[in-house]
């Protein structure tokens, strides 16, 4: 009776397993006798505005050991080592670790590939895989950004649109015996992989190519640390040029231009993470004169100044127990608020400055979205550094009226000069205008954010017409060119400590100056 009711029992249990759970169990036993292999999908072009690829893939190949099928581990230890360049010891470790597979190395050209491949050794497994090239080496190296050796984005437009460009990887998946080994006749399942989808910029090849050299050949004359341009649509935010030099190559992004003997790896990763930074919008500065443009906006718009508003500068001007120096010491006489304006004349702005008096200075510096980020699509944005309002006293005020004591970033002051020359429209600045499939159709248009209203359209035009003035006829007269009408102002900050005697110099300008569609800034 007891044996009836056991043999019941288990009856019972193997029609559960061979029904109900025959789905699980016989996915179990495909997962034991089943063999995976990443197939790496193919990584989305970046492209220029005129279709010209910036960022590409090279064929390559990963190599692999599968222990249980190695026949002859000599023969397969000589012949990598030779083909990898490889030591034969680290090789050995691989072959006769028993594993599932061993992954010898990645990024090996086609060409030494598919030599391995000639050779048919068995164990050896030769997948074709992909690496990111860069046809350009270093332009636009620190917005375009560069791949791991996973092929995922590490920094710039590579990581901000990972997900966009990365794609879906396929799988190559073959059947093996209890041993590991392959069964003959079987041959290999294949899930293959999808290519990501490619991205067109703003980006113009010629514009860039331009830029960044005139910025090594001011680099050069200067004898400066580093220059950074940019180049952008103040209507739209499209940037057409970023230039941080010096760049570094995008094909060797690990290779420091200096000697790093005898530094510890912490160091070495603080050069490298220096170099890949993008001076225009991961670092702040004082941006000196080029901020008069703000206090001119400000005052205008509030009306505590006019054009032909009345001024005297003896070189300097008392502001508590201050006497703040403008540029030219013997000073400028007598002057109207526009020649202040050609003339740079510090007293001049430090007196609309306390004309606004700190609540409607800060007012202002708020709602030109100076406090902001500018939400640009490149990562690592900075964060404008600026005193409490609270702290702000007359002589804060002062030096703050002319762009010194406190720091913002380079593009924060390009999005906010925009807004104030293109008739009051706070633009976002972007890289990033399209995404497109493999065969080049527009999947989707990439919108950013836009505020109307910052500014006026007549204290705008009013604006635009004494930086115009500037140019023509004051500081900015190296920027005139006949036959164009061109607006901007110059600039010269001291970085901190001042006694190091050290200084950012520095343009914004832009064109046509009755309708801007450029508007550049060279530090």
């Amino acid at each position: 009776m007891i044996c009836a009711v056991l043999l019941l029992g288990l009856v019972g249990r193997l029609l559960y397993l061979m029904g109900a759970q025959s789905e699980y169990y016989s996915k179990k036993a495909d997962d034991l006798h089943e063999r995976e292999r990443d197939i790496k999908a193919a990584r989305g072009k970046i492209l220029d505005i005129n279709g010209t690829i910036l960022a590409d893939n090279r064929t390559v190949c990963t190599v692999s050991v599968i222990h249980s099928q190695i026949k002859d581990p000599e023969k397969v230890i000589q012949v990598l080592a030779r083909e990898l360049s490889m030591d034969e010891e680290i090789i050995r470790k691989k072959v006769e670790k028993i594993s599932s597979i061993e992954r010898l190395q990645t990024n090996v050209e086609k060409s030494i590939g598919d030599r391995i491949r000639e050779y048919d050794l068995e164990g050896v497994k030769v997948d074709e895989d992909y690496r990111r090239y860069y046809p350009y080496g270093s332009l636009a190296s620190k917005v375009l950004g560069f791949t791991g050796g996973d092929n995922q984005g590490i920094i710039g437009l590579e990581v901000k649109y990972d997900e966009i460009l990365k794609g879906e990887p396929g799988k190559i998946l073959t059947v093996t015996d209890a041993r590991g080994v392959e069964i003959d006749g079987t041959g290999e399942r294949r899930k293959e992989p999808v290519s990501g989808n490619t991205l067109r910029t703003s980006l113009d090849v010629n514009i860039q190519e331009y830029v960044q050299q005139a910025a090594g050949k001011v680099m050069e004359e200067k004898q400066a640390e580093r220059v950074s341009i940019l180049l952008m649509n103040p209507q739209n935010g499209e940037i057409y040029a970023c230039v941080n030099v010096p760049e570094f190559d995008l094909n060797d992004p690990f290779m420091l231009q200096q000697d790093t003997t005898g530094l510890s790896e912490k160091e070495i990763q603080d050069l490298l993470n220096q170099m890949w930074r993008n001076a225009c919008i991961n670092d702040t500065y004082e941006p000196g004169s080029t901020f008069k443009i703000i206090t001119m906006s400000a005052g205008l718009s509030e009306g505590v100044v006019s054009p032909n508003d009345s001024f005297f500068c003896p070189g300097y001007k008392i502001v508590e127990d201050r006497r703040i120096h403008c540029h030219k010491r013997t000073g400028h006489g007598a002057e109207n608020f526009v020649q202040g304006a050609q003339n740079s004349c510090n007293p001049v702005f430090i007196e609309v400055g306390l004309r606004l008096g700190v609540e409607k200075f800060c007012d202002y510096f708020r709602n030109f979205g100076l406090m902001e980020k500018t939400g640009i699509d490149l990562p690592g944005e900075a964060s404008t550094i600026m005193h409490k309002e609270e702290n702000i006293g007359e002589v804060e005020l002062a030096t703050m009226a002319f762009g010194q004591s406190f720091q913002i970033t380079p593009i924060r002051l390009a999005a906010t000069v925009s807004a104030l020359v293109n008739g009051g429209k706070m633009v976002t600045p972007h890289v990033a205008t399209d995404v497109l499939d493999e065969e080049g159709n527009v999947v989707k248009h990439l919108k950013f954010p836009e505020k109307e209203g910052v500014l006026s359209e007549e204290t705008s035009r009013t604006v635009r017409e004494i930086l115009e003035s500037v140019v023509s006829e004051g500081s900015g007269k190296n920027a005139y060119l006949e036959g164009y009408s061109i607006g901007g102002k110059t600039a010269t900050s001291q970085t901190l400590p001042r006694s190091a005697n050290r200084y950012i110099s520095s343009f914004l300008g832009f064109t046509p100056a009755e309708h801007p569609t450029v508007l550049g800034l060279c530090i």
